[in-house]
């Protein structure tokens, strides 16, 4: 049986609904998401980690959960905000109900939300810290919580999300490569849509050297997505700088391209709200056409637009742009081996339109001219 629950933002506006999941009390920065389907894949993206996620589409949980579709190991949102839960979960597919997959894994959350009215007043005011409580109504003790709670910004969560021990995803088919991927917050479907293309690949823990990568035999190195400020990540920002010194291919997804546009030497910044969702639209310049993307993201790099930019590294020019609001979403490397998306091409919920970014990255392992 379902209690009262109460939701209270940073800046003291509050939501009362029901408990959904586990019954107690979470914080952590309120964001909102508007994919309408994938919400499996939603809660087990590692970039979640310490974000309590607000779910636009309102009916969620209609076709359960599953053994098949989770992007790591484990739950990682901090707690869940949905509109009207399903009342009966019915896919071919199901193994279970998302409510008891919450409950099981001590995942706080809260139904019955307006949160259309909670997304207008984030996308208004930004996203900002939270608490969800079903145990208690007190409005104001929860807020005094709230702003105790630590903000995302200066957040270094890479070692809190990252593979303990280096494992291998193998090639599909005939072998021909080998990457070695740092884990800073890695989805399961990167290795799957690598391995597809014949790439076998190491996934190492997020203080791996470069001596630890090499050992791999890598043809190449992938940063990957994951949670936290780009600006504590120094570990990973140099290692970045030494794989380009040597002159290694490296592809950098979300939080690995602000690592790499870092390494190239442009800040980054965080945005009001973030893109999360699968309908974000973005144009390739490599190739003119406008692709439908799949994002999740608080925090973005600070690039000019137009032209290139001399770095340490060569000339680096914006490769992508997001058309809602002109954010940079891709860095392209002129005079070493190196390019980064800031959305997710491995969208495993879908949509595909940006797959093909690793058959660049595999051209790029070849030696091949980058496909037009």
């Amino acid at each position: 049986m379902r209690r009262p629950a109460l939701l209270v933002l940073e800046d003291g506006r509050a939501f009362h609904g029901e408990s959904y999941g586990s019954v107690g009390e979470t914080f952590g920065e309120a964001v909102f998401t508007t994919a309408m389907t994938g919400y499996q894949e939603t809660l087990t993206d590692p970039s979640y980690h310490r974000q309590v996620v607000v779910q636009t589409a309102p009916h969620i949980g209609n076709t359960g959960v599953n053994d098949d579709d989770d992007e790591s190991a484990k739950i990682w949102v901090a707690g869940y905000v949905v509109r009207d839960p399903a009342r009966l979960a019915s896919n071919w597919r199901r193994t279970g109900d998302l409510e008891d997959r919450l409950a099981a894994e001590g995942v706080v959350g809260i139904a019955g939300v307006d949160t259309r009215a909670l997304t207008r007043h984030l996308r208004d005011r930004g996203a900002m810290r939270v608490g969800v409580s079903s145990v208690t109504d007190d409005p104001e003790a929860l807020l005094r919580k709230v702003r105790e709670a630590p903000e995302m910004v200066g957040a270094d969560l890479s070692a809190q999300v990252t593979t303990a021990e280096p494992y291998t995803v193998n090639a599909v088919g005939t072998h021909e490569f080998t990457v070695a991927a740092v884990d800073l917050g890695i989805k399961r479907n990167v290795a799957r849509r690598l391995a597809a293309r014949g790439v076998t690949t190491h996934v190492m823990p997020a203080g791996s050297s470069i001596d630890d990568l090499l050992a791999t035999g890598a043809d190449a190195v992938f940063l990957s997505p994951g949670p936290g400020d780009p600006a504590t990540a120094d570990g990973a920002v140099e290692l970045a700088r030494e794989v380009m010194r040597r002159q290694i291919p490296l592809f950098g997804i979300c939080f690995g391209s602000q690592i790499l546009g870092r390494a190239l030497g442009f800040g980054t910044y965080k945005l009001a709200f973030g893109h999360r969702g699968s309908n974000q639209p973005v144009l390739d310049r490599t190739t003119g056409k406008v692709e439908v993307t799949a994002h999740n993201h608080g925090f973005a790099v600070d690039a000019p637009l137009e032209g290139s930019v001399a770095t340490d590294f060569g000339d680096v020019a914006v490769s992508h742009v997001c058309l809602n609001d002109n954010v940079v979403e891709g860095l392209r490397a002129h005079d070493v081996p190196a390019f980064t998306v800031q959305y997710h091409p491995e969208a495993a919920a879908g949509p595909h339109d940006a797959d093909y970014l690793f058959d660049r990255f595999r051209e790029l392992i070849a030696g091949e001219k980058v496909s037009a």
